[in-house]
């Protein structure tokens, strides 16, 4: 078990520094396997050495070797949340089937919030693909739900937010979800099923207000400048993903 603890936690460190390059590359439409990774400033490569998950970006000082440029601290970030998933994964489920497949959604999740943070998309590239991947991975019995379900989970979860979105439009005359975050959430159904959305939904909504609004404190930007739903979502399925059972009877509790 130790053993298997100590990889999981390599692994998904590993898996991260890809994902970093995903994050970089996809809203950029480079492809994602060439050149091998350089520095975005100087171009020079990175050799393996300076390219070890988190270990480099320590020993570097988070600079490049070269030309010193300052290193983003979202690769480590990334990087760790990702080793943390992984790890989180194998305890919960072991080395199964439901460990490699929700690995991979969680993966697409983390990719997709931090695109979102930054360029405000949601590439189709990954949520598309993620909606009929969630579908397939409804047919395993181990998924915890039927493919109905996810099906009326991809339905349900791109129409919910679609009407609200169409409903803020006409009444504020401003957009409000975009076409991101409608499928953002269609794949989320896809993956989880119907019944998790409306925690989902709420569990998003609430951070997305908290975390929102003291970012525009903090910014001192109006209620006007844009905030991405897409990292609220990615975390509320992710949080929803470990804590369902216990959120749900909190739910119940409280409604009695």
């Amino acid at each position: 078990m130790t053993v298997g603890v100590v990889f999981a936690f390599v692994f998904g460190l590993v898996l991260g520094s890809f994902l970093n390059v995903c994050i970089y590359r996809v809203p950029l439409s480079k492809s994602i396997v060439r050149p091998p990774s350089r520095c975005p400033q100087c171009g020079a490569g990175i050799p393996f050495y300076d390219n070890i998950p988190v270990i480099s970006y320590l020993l570097l000082l988070g600079r490049c070797r070269y030309c010193r440029t300052r290193i983003s601290l979202r690769y480590p970030l990334v990087e760790l949340i990702t080793g943390l998933l992984s790890l989180s994964l194998f305890i919960e489920f072991g080395l199964s089937v439901n460990y490699i497949l929700l690995f991979l959604f969680g993966a697409a999740l983390i990719v997709i919030a931090f695109i979102d943070l930054q360029h405000t998309i949601i590439p189709d590239v990954i949520s598309l693909p993620g909606i009929l991947a969630g579908l397939a991975f409804s047919f395993f019995p181990s998924s915890g739900i039927s493919p109905v379900e996810a099906l009326i989970g991809v339905v349900g979860g791109g129409g919910f937010l679609f009407l609200v979105g169409t409903a803020f439009e006409k009444v504020t005359g401003r957009e409000g979800m975009g076409g991101g975050d409608v499928k953002l959430l269609a794949m989320i159904g896809a993956w989880m099923g119907w019944k998790a959305l409306p925690f989902i939904v709420l569990i998003s909504s609430l951070s997305g207000a908290v975390i929102g609004g003291v970012c525009l404190i903090i910014s001192r930007q109006g209620v006007r400048s844009r905030i991405p739903f897409g990292p609220f979502l990615a975390l509320a399925a992710l949080v929803f993903l470990f804590f369902g059972n216990e959120i749900v009877g909190w739910f119940y509790l409280m409604g009695r």
